[in-house]
């Protein structure tokens, strides 16, 4: 069981998962709630059935797979969809990512949670990483990576808890507005500060 858990956060196209990559080299374990999510969502399983339920068969292709594509343009034009759907997964992927966390043998686990404002009920890790960069960068990029337009691009950020928001919750802040290898250097410092502070926490508890 790792006893220190990090939840790493930001924005979409903000750079989590590079953050997450890097601490994963230096020997954290990351659990994706993302991943989660998708496992969650697979044919068969209970949240998919919800999902159909609540929003439609046309939600799900001929295999019985989630028309991730579709689902995400319907949310992120309607509010209340958007919050229905969350009210099916949110609860779900606290209980898996906690599960998982306990499981890990790591000095510490890392948790990647793009949602973590919009799911609250994460009182339990030990620290909050947010990984930051400007609104016109996260749109850039969005529209570069997932080939998205620039109004769905607008509307998923505005469906987002904004940065403000999360750099009040941080506990620690990475700037990402330069390229990768400042932000792996980041990331390295910050892996060795959360070692020290991973060993502190077991020392106390032995």
């Amino acid at each position: 069981m790792a006893g220190f858990l990090v939840a790493v956060t930001g924005g979409i196209a903000s750079g989590k998962s590079a953050v997450c990559d890097r601490l994963a080299t230096h020997g954290a374990i990351v659990i994706d709630a993302d991943i989660v999510s998708r496992d969650l969502v697979a044919p068969g399983e209970p949240a998919l059935q919800e999902i159909v339920a609540s929003f439609g068969a046309e939600v799900i292709d001929a295999q019985g797979a989630l028309k991730r594509r579709l689902l995400r343009e319907r949310i992120f034009s309607d509010p209340e969809a958007r919050q229905r759907l969350e009210a099916i997964l949110h609860p779900r992927v606290r209980v898996q990512l906690r599960e998982r966390a306990d499981a890990a043998d790591c000095a510490y686990a890392v948790l990647a949670i793009p949602l973590l404002i919009e799911s609250g009920h994460y009182h339990w890790v030990d620290r909050i990483i947010a990984v930051d960069v400007d609104e016109a960068t996260q749109i850039r990029r969005l529209m570069q990576r997932d080939a998205a337009s620039e109004p769905l691009a607008r509307s998923i950020l505005a469906a987002q808890a904004g940065r403000r928001e999360r750099l009040m919750i941080a506990s620690d802040v990475l700037i990402n507005d330069a390229d990768l290898p400042t932000l792996q250097r980041m990331t390295a410092r910050l892996h060795e500060i959360l070692l020290v502070m991973a060993r502190a926490k077991s020392q106390t508890q032995s």
